[in-house]
């Protein structure tokens, strides 16, 4: 009977030890609901997990990227809606400035309120902004010309261009071209001014429709947007979050375990303090 070295109590010790450390894992993981907690509970596992939330965090931005898009675009269309409402009142003056019935005083009337008219226009132009940026004049955004870019994607290439240089869009074009020189002094002078209105009230028409389009299109990249996060949280879910059901049998196999290591721990000690039996 050997006493210097307890080979069995020293193989029940580390049993021990073992399960207490395999105990202690099961239970971070039961209280963070997470099989991956560190790199060393799965490295390659922890790799993709992290690229899986970048991305997620960047369609989630991309997303709230959209809603402001189509926030800046509403303004945009609030402002040629009332853009629209002065060209038909312009539109009905010269209708009015057309018919012979009316004298020189009446004319002059109707000219002073198309030329009043004509200035509201140009300050919707300018009052019409989103964040500080005139939205109606094709000087928003960071391009001279207008063009305002949208990230409406988690990666760098996954953008949207608006042109807002667009002559139905760009009420200063507008109010610089068709609408110059409008004059009802005779008849044949208010049935010209009604042509050029006619032709602005087209090409507003038209910027409406194209920020209608831009959107839509915005409506349905959040859709998409909201699709794909939630297909990749699930997916990101099943490399990192823990199984509750089969950790709460593994922590319970390993309490066990070590309750029992510790039962065997002490019978292994036992043993060996029978050795003074021997010496009495």
């Amino acid at each position: 009977m050997i006493i210097n070295h307890n080979l069995a109590a020293m193989n029940t010790y580390n049993q021990m030890g073992a399960n207490q450390l395999n105990a202690s894992k099961n239970m971070e993981k039961l209280s963070s609901g997470l099989r991956i907690n560190n790199a060393a509970d799965d490295a390659a596992g922890l790799s993709i997990s992290e690229k899986m939330r970048a991305q997620i965090r960047g369609l989630d931005q991309a997303s709230r990227n959209a809603q402001d898009g189509i926030s800046l675009l509403q303004t945009a269309e609030g402002g040629l809606n009332e853009a629209h409402s002065i060209l038909q009142r312009m539109r009905e003056l010269s209708v009015q400035a057309t018919n012979d019935t009316n004298i020189s005083e009446d004319r002059a009337a109707i000219q002073t309120e198309l030329d009043e008219l004509t200035s509201e226009l140009g300050n919707i132009n300018t009052r019409t902004a989103f964040n500080k940026q005139n939205l109606l004049d094709a000087s928003s955004g960071s391009a001279t010309d207008g063009q305002i870019t949208l990230q409406v994607g988690a990666n760098t290439t996954e953008t949207m261009v608006m042109d807002f240089s667009k002559k139905g869009i760009n009420l200063t074009e507008i109010v610089g071209t068709d609408l110059t020189g409008l004059s009802v002094a005779t008849s044949t002078d208010a049935d010209a001014s009604l042509q050029a209105i006619e032709t602005a009230i087209q090409d507003v028409s038209a910027g409406r429709s194209q920020i209608g389009a831009y959107q839509n299109r915005l409506e349905h990249t959040i859709n998409n947007l909201g699709t794909s996060s939630e297909n990749l949280t699930a997916a990101e879910s099943r490399v990192r979050d823990v199984d509750m059901a089969k950790e709460m049998m593994d922590f319970t196999k390993n309490n066990i375990l070590n309750q029992a290591s510790q039962a065997m721990l002490a019978q292994a000690n036992q043993s060996s303090s029978a050795v003074l039996q021997l010496l009495r």
